[in-house]
């Protein structure tokens, strides 16, 4: 099973995924955002489309390392990574699917306003003009499709271990 923590920057997503996995029984937690990282690192540079997730390449590998890691290791994987566009969604999933690894999608929510305030206060990324420029479009997101798509755990008043336990115990139903 395949565990998606979805939301913006700043909604708790990487904090929670490793909490989540110390509440899964063998779990690995896996950052897809890495995947984009290695792609980032291909010398000379991929055409700059001003975020990897939009290089044709991502999803499918993002596809494919989840399920080689889970045929390796089995268990459940958690997964902490934005998603905004629907489409890159429904290519994610349909390739999950097709490998027969069931997802449970979550979406870390928080209002604007919490969200700015976390970006802001980031001891670890520091105040980020990228960050805080996903905000409006994690909205629309929001708005439209992720409410449909996911399952929505609202994280302003929640700590992250809080936060947690309620992805947990959704996962335990």
């Amino acid at each position: 099973m395949i565990v998606w923590l979805d939301g913006t920057h700043g909604a708790g997503k990487t904090t929670t995924s490793v909490l989540v996995q110390q509440l899964i029984p063998d779990s690995w937690v896996f950052d897809a955002e890495k995947v984009g990282e290695t792609l980032m690192d291909i010398k000379p540079a991929l055409p700059w489309t001003g975020d990897f997730q939009h290089w044709p390449p991502w999803r499918p590998l993002v596809v494919e390392t989840a399920r080689h890691v889970l045929d390796y290791a089995g268990g459940t994987l958690v997964m902490p990574m934005t998603v905004l566009v629907e489409q890159y969604w429904r290519e994610i999933s349909a390739g999950l699917a097709e490998h027969g690894n069931p997802v449970r999608h979550f979406v870390l929510h928080a209002d604007q306003d919490t969200l700015r305030e976390r970006i802001e206060r980031d001891t670890v990324l520091g105040p980020s003009s990228f960050l805080l420029s996903r905000l409006e479009p994690y909205a629309e997101a929001a708005r439209t499709w992720l409410r449909r798509e996911a399952e929505v755990i609202d994280t302003t008043h929640l700590t992250p271990s809080g936060t947690a336990l309620q992805i947990a115990e959704a996962v335990r139903r």
